[in-house]
């Protein structure tokens, strides 16, 4: 419940914090801004933002540990091309479009996702959801032919779609401004979870009990998290906390809801919101160059993860290498540690540089200043592509793909948290709708990538193919630079047409 004597300074983006705060020094206007809650809570016992820290974290906890299974499911097959390959009498290109279309539903997906989400609430799409990853898993164990494995696998990366555009927008509902750094940075690991250590743990199961457990255990951890989430996950869906919400007391708002209120799958239904015109403004979205440009460079990013694994799987299975497929997890265990020293290393850095920059313009915060951060894992991201692909071509030991792996690791992981976080600083309004365009160039440039690989590498060497993919890397990352210095003026004028306008126009009413 938000007290009268609670209530935060409201401080926006770009705003002159010296009319907040009169007569105070460059520090001290600096540190209010640190200090300012936001955004303001009601007085409603209901609001998430007044919810105690256990419902806040046992709803959010859940749906991260749904964004493992999810990022899980997506991976399983990566370490398990051969063993496919055999059982199917399939080619290796042909067994890989059964990650390659998982990926691209796991993008594409939240295009149904998130505005769904606007509409009946996030309580019933994430249980739904859950429930369809269940069924879609039981289907793949008990498949017999490719022909019916393939759908399987697509409708399962449909499925687990919903755990990922629809997190950030969940922090956004549970968490105040100054707390979503550290949520995020949970978010942002359990796709790391499910992304380096998913396959190390299927590598295993397939190694010791056949392929088909992999997808048996995501039905069953799918399930127990359903039966979990009936009790735990929480509907965020809120009103728009307007001027007029905010000055109301606690009394005029209905009591607190126990167990059984928060059962009810219908609290975040809004009748005022149409599917329709949430999907058309999410596509049309893609026309703004800082959020186009956010997708194409996680989009590199995830792609040559994946080429990487699938690479690894064709190449260390063979002589010289001769591993056995529970060997491959394990070369993934370098590109989490990278991904680790990313979140420790990365992301405090990110908020260093961020906080400085910001300080020293009179406490007037602005998205591009956290682009300066991108020069470290920009540099280690790409040469780590580079080791990787140099080493396995020249067939040397297994110490120098893993270090490159591991640098491909750290800069997937602190690349994807400057960028997205500079999107969704500029288009904060539509953060959801952003990062849903973000997720799905994301995931179509992944899949690409992972379907042509082979034939990229065949065609010019691996050697070569790996060069071009850094020189590709390294073109979409120095575009950084005209958006730090012209990202402002860019901004005033997505402003001017699509979704920007509408929101513009609301806020002016």
């Amino acid at each position: 419940m938000q007290r009268d004597d609670m209530k935060p300074i409201e401080v926006h983006e770009e705003s002159a914090v010296a009319g907040a705060i009169p007569d105070a020094s460059s520090d001290e206007k600096f540190a209010a801004v640190e200090r300012a809650l936001l955004p303001q809570p009601t007085n409603d016992p209901n609001d998430p933002l007044n919810w105690s820290a256990w419902e806040k974290y046992s709803t959010y906890l859940t749906i991260c540990f749904f964004t493992v299974l999810a990022t899980f499911n997506s991976s399983n097959f990566t370490v398990a091309v051969q063993p496919l390959a055999a059982e199917f009498k399939q080619s290796t290109t042909r067994i890989g479009y059964l990650v390659c279309f998982n990926v691209l539903w796991l993008g594409v997906g939240n295009l149904v996702w998130v505005p769904l989400a606007r509409v009946i609430g996030k309580r019933p799409v994430y249980l739904l959801s859950l429930l369809l990853l269940v069924g879609t898993n039981v289907w793949s164990y008990e498949a017999k032919s490719y022909g019916s494995l393939l759908p399987a696998r697509i409708i399962s990366g449909f499925a687990a779609s919903s755990a990922d555009a629809t997190v950030p927008s969940l922090v956004a509902d549970l968490f105040f401004v100054h707390e979503r750094g550290h949520c995020m940075m949970i978010f942002h690991m359990a796709l790391s979870v499910g992304f380096f250590l998913g396959p190390l743990i299927c590598a295993y199961i397939t190694q010791t009990v056949g392929w088909r457990w992999t997808c048996g255990l995501i039905a069953i951890a799918g399930g127990a998290t359903f039966i979990v989430g009936l009790f735990t996950i929480r509907e965020t869906n809120y009103p728009a906390r307007t001027p007029e919400a905010l000055d109301k007391s606690a009394d005029s708002f209905p009591p607190k809801r126990g167990i059984t209120g928060w059962l009810s799958m219908t609290i975040g239904y809004n009748k005022e919101v149409s599917f329709w015109k949430t999907f058309v403004r999410i596509l049309s979205l893609a026309a703004y160059p800082p959020i186009a440009w956010t997708g194409v460079t996680v989009g590199t990013f995830v792609g040559w993860n994946i080429v990487v694994q699938l690479t690894s799987s064709q190449t260390f299975t063979k002589p010289p290498y001769g591993w056995k497929t529970g060997s491959l997890g394990l070369l993934s265990i370098s590109g989490f540690i990278g991904a680790v020293l990313a979140f420790f290393i990365g992301g405090k850095l990110i908020d260093i540089i961020a906080n400085r920059m910001t300080k020293a313009n009179g406490g007037r915060r602005q998205p591009e200043f956290r682009l300066p951060s991108i020069i470290i894992p920009a540099l280690i991201g790409p040469f780590g592509i580079l080791i990787f692909g140099l080493t396995i071509s020249h067939q040397t030991m297994w110490v120098g793909p893993a270090f490159g792996y591991g640098m491909q690791g750290f800069g997937l992981t602190a690349v994807a948290n400057v960028v997205v976080t500079y999107a969704v600083d500029g288009y904060h309004d539509l953060a959801a709708e952003a990062l849903t365009v973000v997720f799905v160039i994301r995931n179509v440039i992944a899949t690409v990538l992972a379907l042509y690989t082979k034939n990229w590498q065949t065609a010019t060497g691996v050697q070569n193919a790996f060069g071009e993919m850094v020189a590709i890397q390294f073109f979409v990352l120095l575009m950084a630079i005209p958006f730090y210095f012209y990202g402002k003026r860019i901004r005033q004028w997505t402003a001017t047409f699509g979704p920007m306008k509408h929101v513009q126009r609301e806020v002016e009413m």
